[in-house]
């Protein structure tokens, strides 16, 4: 259900102003109002971090993570430590949502959307007037979806 919904986009490299204690504090708060689903688009980064942060949260809440991987070989050029990452958020996710079995120049633009019209809440770490993070918030914007910035 989309209201029940959140997704999240941000940068893959993040600042020195990223609090990932804020983060946490975010996503307990959705949860104790009703959200319990997330999707997350799987990027290194932001998206990793908030995936580790909802699965945190599995057993208590029953936070449940909707991986949305743009293509199968996303994490073929993730660094051992972040393929590792990435495979055990895979692993202990609900579901998992494949656009492509390659990379395209559409793939990210169909997560990001699909993302974004699923649900009725984002959480994003926005820095950058352009980007594929910034067209995803504008986006969630467009819809009416509530847009939490961390």
């Amino acid at each position: 259900m989309k209201e029940k919904s959140c997704a999240f986009t941000g940068h893959r490299l993040l600042g020195d102003d990223f609090d990932p204690a804020l983060l946490d504090r975010v996503v307990e708060r959705l949860l104790k109002t009703g959200i319990d689903t997330f999707y997350c688009g799987m990027a290194k980064g932001f998206d990793m971090t908030a995936a580790e942060t909802v699965l945190r949260y599995k057993d208590k809440y029953g936070a449940r993570l909707v991986c949305c991987i743009p293509y199968s070989g996303q994490a073929e050029c993730f660094s051992a430590a972040d393929k590792e990452r990435y495979a055990n958020i895979l692993a202990r996710c609900e579901s998992k949502i494949v656009f492509s079995q390659t990379y395209n120049r559409w793939c990210m633009h169909a997560r990001d959307r699909y993302m974004a019209e699923n649900c009725a809440t984002v959480v994003c770490y926005l820095r950058k007037t352009a980007g594929g993070t910034h067209y995803t918030v504008a986006y969630a914007r467009s819809l009416g979806d509530k847009i939490i910035e961390i």
